[in-house]
C-alpha cells in the first residue's frame, strides 16, 4: 500500500515538470515569433521601398539597352524583330544577359503585343499566352507594376523571413528618348513589348533579420527539435513494434493454414487418385449393366442411377485434384470471346430448359490473349454454372466482355441472391460453399486459374439483386 502511493508521489513532479517544459516552450516560442514578426515587418517596408527604385533602375537600363542594341540593329538588318528566328533570339539572349549580369536576377520574360511570352530565360516559357496578368495590362497601359511573391507557411510570412521572396516587376518596352526627334519628344511614346523581370530577393531580407533573431530561433528550433525528435522516435518505436507484432500473428496464422491446406492437398490428391481407378471400373461395369437390364427389365433404374452418382463422385474427384495439384497454363493465342461462346454451346440446353436468358456486350477489337483456352474454359464455365445455381428457377445472365488499359476484363453478372457480407469474404476459402452439395472447390479452382494467368478475380454485390464476378487478364 506504501509503495503504491510512493510511486504516484515520484510520479506527480516528474509529470508536472513535463508539462510546465512544454507549456513554456510554446509560450515562450510563440511570443519571440510575435516579438520577431513586429520588429521585421517594420524593417520589410523600407526594404520594400527600396526594391521599387531599384527596379525601376533596372528596368530603365535594361529598356535602354534593348532599344539600343537589339530593336535598332535587327530592324536594319532583318526589317523586322521576330524572337522566332535563331539568331535574333540569341542576340537578345546577349543583350538581355550581359545588362543584367552580377544582379540577383532569377528570370526575365519578354511579351509581345499579343501576352505570348517571346523572349524568356526559362526556355520552357517561351510561347506561353495569357501568363502575364494584372502586370501585364498595367504594363501595356505604359504603367510600373509591381508585387512581392512570397513563398512559407504563416509565421515565415508574418515575420519577414520566408523561404523564398521574389520581387516581379512589370513595365512597358518603350523607344529611347534619345534617339527621338525633337518633335516627338512631348508625344506619348509607344508600347513595343512589356518585360517581366523577376528578382530573388531572399537573400537581402534574410541577410537583414538574421543576426536579429538567429539566437532566439536557434535556440526554439533546438528545444523544439529535440522535443519532436523525442516524441517522434518513441512514437515511432511503439508503432514499429505493434506492427511487427500484428505481422508476426499473421504471418504464423498464414503459415500454419498453408501448413494445413497443404497436408489435406497432398492427403486429398492420394485418395483421389486411389478412388477414381476403381471408380471408373464401377461406371463402366454399370453402364454394361445398363444397357443389358434395358433388355431384361426395362423398367429397372438402379444401374442408371449408379452411373450417374459414379459421374457425380468423378467430377468431384477432378475438383479435389484440380485443386491439390494445379497444372500450369500451356499459353497459346487465342479469343476470349470464342472461349467464352464454347461456354453457352456446350451449356446451351441447359439455359434453355432452365429458361436463363443471357446478355452479350462484347467490344470490338479485343486482342489476342496468350493463355490457356482449356484452363480459361473451365474457369468461365464455373462461373456460368454458379450463376445458373443462384437462379434455379431461370434468370438473366449477362456478359461483357472489353479492354481496360493493358487487361481484358470478363464480366459475368446474374440475378439471383446476392452474398451475405459475411459470406463475400470467406468464398475463396477451399472446401467453404453455401450449397447443401458441392465440395466448395468451385470458386478456389477459378481463382487458381486466373492467377496462374497473372490475373485477378473479384466477385461483389450489385445493387439488392445482382451478383458481378470480374476477371481482369493482362495482355501481355
Amino acid at each position: 500500500m506504501r509503495s503504491a502511493l510512493s510511486d504516484n508521489k515520484k510520479e506527480k513532479p516528474f509529470k508536472l515538470v513535463k508539462l510546465f517544459s512544454t507549456t513554456s516552450l510554446v509560450f515562450i516560442f510563440t511570443g519571440t515569433l510575435i516579438i520577431s514578426g513586429l520588429n521585421i515587418r517594420w524593417t520589410r517596408n523600407m526594404q520594400l521601398e527600396k526594391n521599387k527604385e531599384y527596379a525601376q533602375v533596372l528596368v530603365a537600363n535594361l529598356n535602354h539597352q534593348i532599344f539600343q542594341q537589339f530593336i535598332i540593329p535587327t530592324v536594319f538588318k532583318f526589317g523586322k524583330t521576330q524572337l522566332k528566328d535563331k539568331e535574333q533570339f540569341e542576340r537578345m539572349d546577349k543583350v538581355v544577359r550581359s545588362t543584367l549580369h552580377g544582379f540577383d536576377i532569377k528570370t526575365v520574360n519578354i511579351y509581345d503585343m499579343k501576352n505570348v511570352i517571346s523572349y524568356s530565360m526559362d526556355p520552357e516559357s517561351i510561347g506561353k499566352a495569357n501568363v502575364g496578368g494584372t502586370g501585364y495590362e498595367e504594363a501595356y497601359k505604359g504603367n510600373f507594376y509591381t508585387k512581392l511573391i512570397r513563398t512559407g507557411n504563416f509565421w515565415e510570412i508574418f515575420l519577414g523571413i520566408p523561404k523564398e521572396s521574389q520581387y516581379v516587376t512589370f513595365a512597358a518596352i518603350k523607344p529611347d528618348k534619345l534617339l527621338l526627334l525633337p518633335s516627338d519628344i512631348d508625344k506619348p511614346l509607344p508600347v513595343l513589348g512589356v518585360v517581366e523581370i523577376v528578382q530573388d530577393i531572399t537573400k537581402e531580407y534574410r541577410r537583414i533579420f538574421r543576426y536579429q533573431i538567429l539566437i532566439v530561433i536557434t535556440s526554439a528550433i533546438v528545444m523544439a527539435t529535440l522535443f519532436l525528435s523525442l516524441f517522434y522516435v518513441v512514437r515511432h518505436g511503439e508503432k514499429i513494434i505493434e506492427i511487427r507484432a500484428q505481422n508476426r500473428l499473421k504471418l504464423e496464422e498464414q503459415l500454419n493454414k498453408a501448413k494445413h491446406l497443404s497436408s489435406l492437398g497432398e492427403m486429398t490428391a492420394g485418395i483421389s487418385h486411389e478412388i477414381r481407378n476403381p471408380l471408373g471400373i464401377i461406371r463402366s461395369s454399370a453402364e454394361l449393366l445398363h444397357k443389358k437390364m434395358r433388355q431384361l427389365d426395362p423398367g429397372n433404374t438402379i444401374p442408371s442411377v449408379i452411373v450417374e452418382e459414379a459421374t457425380r463422385l468423378d467430377k468431384i474427384i477432378s475438383d479435389f485434384l484440380n485443386y491439390a495439384r494445379p497444372k500450369k497454363p500451356h499459353r497459346l493465342p487465342c479469343k476470349i470471346e470464342d472461349i467464352v461462346e464454347k461456354n453457352l454451346a456446350y451449356l446451351a440446353p441447359q439455359l434453355k430448359s432452365g429458361r436463363y436468358e443471357v446478355t452479350k456486350n462484347y467490344a470490338n477489337s479485343i486482342p489476342e490473349l496468350q493463355a490457356d483456352a482449356d484452363m480459361l474454359y473451365q474457369a468461365f464455365l464455373n462461373l456460368l454454372i454458379n450463376a445458373m445455381q443462384a437462379m434455379p428457377k431461370g434468370g438473366h445472365i449477362q456478359i461483357n466482355l472489353y479492354v481496360k488499359t493493358d487487361s481484358i476484363i470478363a464480366q459475368f453478372t446474374n440475378n439471383g441472391h446476392t452474398i451475405a457480407i459475411d459470406d463475400l469474404d470467406k468464398i475463396w476459402e477451399p472446401f467453404y460453399t453455401t450449397k447443401d452439395m458441392g465440395t466448395g472447390l468451385g470458386l478456389s479452382i477459378v481463382k487458381n486459374i486466373v492467377e496462374a494467368h497473372n490475373g485477378t478475380i473479384s466477385i461483389k454485390n450489385i445493387g439488392n439483386e445482382r451478383v458481378r464476378a470480374t476477371i481482369a487478364l493482362p495482355v501481355a
